[in-house]
């Protein structure tokens, strides 16, 4: 009869390792279950890392419950876990006290899920791994990583520490772009109904008042303008072009070479190029550095962090670097050829290969080029302003004179006739 090491827990959460004999693994779950243990890893004895895998306890993917979770909740989740796994107690307890803690909904489902896992024979990055919705490639080879070298809590409180450093990002060049934004939309609903309602009332005012005689350029192109939009469904076609654009925009970025094609023309603008590069670069930076500190072998680290750096451009050059490296070659070597990044970053990770420091001075050029995203920001910020109301006074300035050109013509033209 086969032969299962298992460890399991008892009814106060103590460690138990042992091994039991049963036809089949199932069975052996269930004669541990018997004992009034809970089974936490069962193997075959003797069997290989697929045999075991084969044979796991974990059920099949449920249907229903991968649905999105809010990265707040998954921080959250990580930081909690962390100091459970500090304070000592069995995972699958931790797992329990955080599922009853969390109000009704996706998460709560996953989390039981995830518990339901591991008290089945599966390790915790497994369990994780089939919710790739909830906790993504970065969390589930970091949580691998810390398995592996019995450190957990201090790899869930990095996995933490590093989620909220990215939604800080995330949030200040959000709420740098919320501004600019509203003040645009309203200004150009104000000006859409000033073109559809108002200007064509002084269409026809302004023709009587000249009696038929030529107006000026100007207030021929605002008329025309006025005209389009008002009777010939101008109005559905500006309204409805942002969302269409928005539209193929998505499509574009559905193929890799569409998303090559627009991050390259994104980077070459003006300003935004600047800043869409350094929050490339913070980001990848920040998850590779992350990532290598917590024991991942640096291949698997690179193809992690291609994902994270949200340019395509720079997913790119990591998957130039990833090959190179994988050939025998230094990380700095193939990221200076690259040319997609500054120098001084080249510099300074071949100054950590060379000190061992690596995932140190990642972390470090993640952190400086965070300040510059903040620098820009603000200056950002303080540009658009005067920007706007430029621009604003200006299309102002346009419609006003427009209306009051062909009325100071017919005035000039009484004035001189009398």
């Amino acid at each position: 009869m086969p032969v299962f090491q298992y460890e399991a827990l008892d009814s106060q959460g103590v460690g138990i390792k042992d091994e039991i004999e049963a036809l089949s693994q199932k069975e052996a779950i269930s004669k541990i279950r018997n004992m009034g243990y809970f089974p936490t890893k069962v193997r075959e004895h003797g069997a290989g890392r697929k045999a075991a895998e084969k044979t796991s306890a974990k059920p099949k993917p449920r249907r229903g419950a991968g649905g999105k979770v809010k990265v707040k909740l998954v921080t959250q989740f990580a930081r909690q876990l962390s100091t459970l796994q500090d304070a000592g107690l069995p995972i699958l307890r931790s797992l329990r006290i955080l599922q009853e803690q969390q109000k009704s909904g996706t998460f709560k489902r996953v989390i039981g899920y995830v518990a339901d896992d591991i008290e089945g024979g599966a390790t915790l990055s497994e369990a994780l791994g089939r919710f790739p919705r909830c906790f993504d490639r970065l969390l589930v080879n970091m949580v691998a990583a810390g398995e592996t070298g019995g450190v957990l809590d201090l790899i869930l409180s990095r996995v933490a520490d590093f989620m909220e450093k990215n939604q800080k990002l995330k949030s200040r060049v959000k709420s740098a772009m919320v501004y600019p934004l509203v003040v645009l939309s309203a200004a150009f609903a104000i000006l859409l109904m000033l073109m559809w309602k108002v200007i064509p009332t002084f269409t026809t005012v302004l023709s009587d008042m000249t009696e038929g005689a030529k107006l000026p350029a100007l207030t021929q192109v605002v008329f025309g303008m006025s005209d389009w939009i008002a009777y010939q469904y101008g109005w559905a076609i500006l309204i409805g072009a942002p969302f269409g654009i928005v539209f193929i925009l998505k499509i574009i970025r559905r193929f890799r070479t569409g998303r090559l094609v627009l991050d390259s023309i994104k980077l070459k603008l003006p300003v935004i190029g600047s800043l869409s590069g350094k929050v490339a670069v913070t980001r990848w930076t920040r998850t590779l550095g992350t990532l290598i500190g917590a024991g991942v072998p640096i291949l698997d680290a690179i193809n992690t962090s291609r994902e994270t750096a949200g340019n395509e451009v720079y997913a790119n050059m990591l998957g130039k670097v990833h090959n190179s490296i994988r050939q025998g070659d230094t990380f700095a070597g193939p990221l200076r050829q690259s040319k997609t990044v500054d120098l001084i970053i080249a510099n300074m990770v071949s100054v950590g290969e060379e000190t061992g420091d690596l995932d140190k001075m990642l972390l470090k050029v993640a952190d400086n080029f965070d300040e510059q995203v903040d620098v820009m920001v603000g200056s950002l910020m303080s540009l658009l302003e005067p920007i706007m109301i430029i621009v604003l006074g200006l299309v102002t300035m346009t419609i006003v004179l427009s209306i009051f050109l062909p009325m100071i013509k017919v005035i000039t033209t009484l004035s001189s006739g009398n």
